[in-house]
């Protein structure tokens, strides 16, 4: 009984009063307890009906986004360890559709990568584990373990029939956001690869333009955010701001006000109009998505590649009374032309797709890259 009531409050903090009248509302509460009842009489297996009732409350959540999930008291305390100390880890960023593991990307020089894990593919088993059913943390744990114990990850992937199986050894997940290199057949081509936005890449960043610019060489930038899963908001305005001297960055929406904010460039832009482009494609999501699409509705840059992800929405931490916690979607982003990247992400303003036969980034047969050149020698 303390479990439905524990529901019954997390619908009204949901806000599920905005759907029913109060009549309605409390008679979906009695039909879901009528349902728990018949589920423990007449179910052919004995069932845990604590477990039922986590089932439950996430399932409330995973109906909301693919981002928004519940973790249990155990689950919480794990993912809080996980993120004080060393943990092994495989190296992607995950969300959900269709009650299936979707990977939003790979990072860079992690197990997953360096196995041939792709953007958009799907993680249908976890070993001998079903993932569909399973909430998104849940699939987090399950990937998770000790560094240098394996797992095998059965996968889906588009226009491929059969599964495909991937044996990954876990590691301790360290990611470099920043690396550059200079390119071009002048060499006055300043590449930089962003893999994700974390608490320095801002300042990572600006001293390798700052070191660009000392080469009086230099003629412009290729900005590579392929395959970058985001990360701080913060960053990615910083970084954006490096390239405009005025106007809107990103907006954010929410039903707080304190959620519901605008950012604008500070003048002064870092490389006095030197011409960029950005490389983007499936698995560059949130904060890239945010840097890629400013400078694309400015005329900043030019946008070359594929599609980005979509992944448009802020999610927070809210812990919760019995020592659990849920990840909640509280905002959304929008670009300074007023749209959402929300499941519809970022479209490059000259589609270029992966070679598929031996694609790897930053390497002669990274097709993409090779087209980023050709643009600057033309």
């Amino acid at each position: 009984m303390k479990k439905i009531i524990f529901l019954i409050i997390l619908f009204f903090n949901l806000n599920f009063t905005y759907s029913y009248s109060s009549n309605e509302l409390y008679k979906k509460i009695d039909l879901f307890g009528e349902v728990l009842e018949k589920i423990k009489k007449d179910y052919v297996d004995d069932i845990n009906q604590s477990e039922v009732m986590d089932s439950a409350i996430n399932g409330v959540l995973q109906s909301l986004d693919p981002y928004s999930a519940y973790m249990s008291p155990e689950l919480f305390e794990e993912m809080q360890t996980d993120t004080r100390g060393e943990f092994g880890g495989l190296g992607i960023e995950i969300g959900m559709e269709s009650g299936l593991v979707k990977v939003i990307s790979p990072i860079d020089d992690t197990p997953a990568a360096k196995a041939g894990i792709k953007a958009g593919d799907y993680i249908v088993k976890i070993g001998d584990d079903q993932v569909q059913g399973k909430s998104l943390m849940e699939a987090v744990k399950l990937m998770r373990g000790p560094v240098g114990t394996s797992i095998k990850l059965t996968i889906r992937r588009k226009n491929i029939k059969k599964p495909l199986e991937f044996n990954i050894t876990r590691k301790v997940i360290e990611v470099k956001s920043v690396n550059s290199e200079i390119l071009g057949k002048n060499k006055d081509l300043g590449y930089i690869r962003l893999r994700s936005f974390n608490e320095n890449t801002d300042k990572q960043f600006l001293e390798i333009v700052k070191k660009f610019e000392k080469n009086l060489k230099i003629q412009g930038y290729i900005l590579d955010l392929r395959n970058n899963p985001g990360g701080l908001l913060t960053q990615a305005i910083n970084i954006t701001d490096f390239f405009l001297d005025d106007g809107e960055i990103v907006s954010t929406k929410g039903r707080k006000a304190s959620e519901t904010r605008k950012f604008f460039a500070r003048k002064g832009d870092e490389i006095k109009g030197k011409p960029i482009i950005v490389l983007i494609n499936n698995g560059s999501a949130s904060a890239s998505e945010i840097f890629a699409g400013a400078l694309k509705d400015h005329k900043r840059a030019i946008i070359l590649g594929e599609n980005s992800y979509g992944k448009g929405s802020v999610q927070s931490i809210i812990p919760l009374r019995n020592g659990g916690g849920i990840r909640l979607t509280i905002s959304k982003y929008y670009l300074p032309s007023g749209s959402s990247i929300s499941e519809v992400g970022v479209s490059p303003d000259i589609i270029v797709k992966e070679k598929e036969d031996n694609f790897k980034i930053n390497t002669e047969n990274d097709n993409q890259l090779n087209y980023a050149l050709k643009l600057f020698n033309s």
